[in-house]
């Protein structure tokens, strides 16, 4: 089988997998890196939303031959040291704002999240109702409106 070398969460990794295997179970199956999830399978509800270079992707979507030895993946489980916190910002968001029911979407959701803001702030502006509206992430707890204080609060902190 052929090998594939990326980094994830600041580590560099090699992986034996044949080309067409999908990065989430790459994350999930062979590193033990539980946090993106497994939702639909078919890049729709975006439970297993990650950073790939910084922007947001889902591994459901993306094989990994795709991925070169430049490439950063950053899972929710590395997401705290790209701001040099224990938590990030935008996790911390989530926590005071009580976001959280059944928590299956939460990782995604955040990762998403992180991206927008940093988009808006690097475009000099806060974030708009629009903004939160492009979001596609599902979250079958309907947590919604916490979701959008949540990432708003995180948005401001981060």
């Amino acid at each position: 089988m052929p090998e594939h070398t990326f980094r994830v969460n600041g580590t560099p990794v090699t992986v034996d997998v044949e080309d067409d295997v999908r990065l989430l179970w790459v994350l999930r199956d062979l590193l033990g890196i539980t946090g993106p999830k497994y939702g639909c399978g078919i890049n729709v509800c975006k439970a297993c939303t990650s950073h790939l270079n910084g922007d947001a992707v889902n591994p459901c979507a993306i094989p990994v031959k795709d991925l070169g030895p430049a490439d950063e993946v950053t899972t929710i489980e590395g997401l705290a040291a790209t701001a040099g916190e224990d938590l990030h910002p935008m996790q911390r968001a989530w926590l005071d704002h009580d976001v959280a029911q059944c928590g299956y979407c939460q990782p995604g959701q955040i990762m998403t999240a992180v991206v927008l803001a940093r988009r808006a702030a690097a475009e000099g502006r806060d974030l708009t109702d629009a903004d939160l509206d492009g979001i596609r992430n599902i979250c079958r707890c309907g947590t919604y409106t916490r979701i959008r204080a949540a990432i708003k609060a995180g948005a401001q902190a981060g």
